[in-house]
């Protein structure tokens, strides 16, 4: 039973707060009800009325009724608050999965000023804000992600307590661009892509062979098989070859390369080997099953196989979804990797 209240309450406030990238709160769309301290206080002013009654007692009815004005005036003040606040989402947020992603949101103030504003999603909650009539505000929220993929949070409630904490005054943005979120890294065991070098390889390397290595300085995380040991013993000089000509390219990231391993195992090997090349400054690319990315470098080209690793396989949501974490559901392997798709 209550489970099925709490869907139909669902179901209500989805319909009647759309999705969208930008909301504007009114009396349509601000709830507003006491908060513990506020149903004490209403439950005291009953006593101090029947009391008043009782004894006939002047004195009392006048503090009674004071308060209660109080109380009337708290709560037009409370609803005031959110009253003609915009908030919009400026910028959905990247990271990795199982951290907190950042979410950029802009918040206008009406004809009144908003007073300790809160923003909160699931149990992440900001501090009070405070945003003078007419002025806007940046303000950045982290939302829980658990899986990569696209990260759309279902509510982002908004809330004010001011003044005094007797009542509490919400609503919700629910946001329609999602954000994304990469695989974990995990340290890649030791492979050889399946990728043939390619033109622009074998032009530089007609030959196979040790005798047409390219030779270059040792970087902190390349392989001890491919040090030359012997140059080392000799000239103290520590440098590493890479033989181009042969099968596999060492500059490609191939999502192939590991068999046994699930999908989301490979994705996270490959997101750990685009942060060491970033890191090292390497030129690569990277091939996943329906996508290749050229070789390339530099933070761009960094993030856009982060991105691509992020969504691989995964529908961007649609309007009607509310996934909590993001689209992704865990699932068994299949052999080509097919869109996941929702119901």
């Amino acid at each position: 039973m209550k489970n099925q209240v709490s869907k139909r309450w669902q179901r209500w406030v989805n319909r009647k707060l759309p999705r969208s990238d930008v909301q504007t709160f009114s009396q349509k769309n601000i709830f507003i009800l006491p908060t513990g301290a506020g149903v004490v206080f209403g439950i005291l002013l009953l006593i101090m009325l029947i009391t008043g009654i009782n004894y006939q007692n002047s004195l009392i009815y006048l503090v009674t009724f004071l308060l209660g004005a109080v109380f009337v005036g708290a709560m037009h003040q409370t609803h005031r608050n959110l009253s003609g606040l915009q908030l919009a989402l400026v910028q959905p947020g990247e990271g990795v999965a199982g951290d907190e992603v950042p979410f950029r949101f802009r918040a206008t103030a009406g004809r009144d000023d908003a007073v300790a504003i809160l923003l909160s999603c699931e149990e992440f909650s900001l501090g009070a804000t405070h945003i003078k009539a007419g002025h806007s505000k940046d303000i950045i929220l982290p939302v829980p992600s658990a899986f990569r993929g696209y990260l759309r949070p279902d509510r982002i409630r908004v809330e004010t307590r001011f003044p005094f904490g007797l009542l509490k005054a919400w609503s919700w943005i629910r946001p329609v661009s999602p954000g994304i979120v990469s695989p974990r890294p995990l340290a890649a065991p030791e492979v050889t892509s399946t990728i043939e070098a390619g033109d622009e390889t074998e032009q530089a390397s007609p030959a196979t062979g040790n005798d047409h290595a390219e030779l270059r300085p040792w970087r902190e995380g390349d392989p001890s098989q491919r040090v030359m040991w012997k140059r080392f013993a000799r000239n103290g000089q520590m440098v590493v070859a890479d033989w181009e000509g042969e099968r596999g390219s060492p500059h490609w990231l191939d999502f192939n390369a590991f068999p046994g391993a699930d999908y989301e195992l490979r994705l996270s090997y490959l997101a750990w080997l685009v942060n060491e090349r970033e890191r090292t400054g390497a030129r690569f690319g990277l091939s996943l099953p329906g996508q290749v990315i050229e070789p390339d470098s530099g933070s761009a080209h960094v993030n856009r196989c982060l991105r691509a690793l992020a969504v691989w396989g995964e529908e961007r949501p649609r309007d009607a979804m509310t996934e909590r974490h993001g689209s992704r559901h865990p699932k068994s392997d299949s052999a080509a990797g097919p869109l996941r798709r929702r119901a």
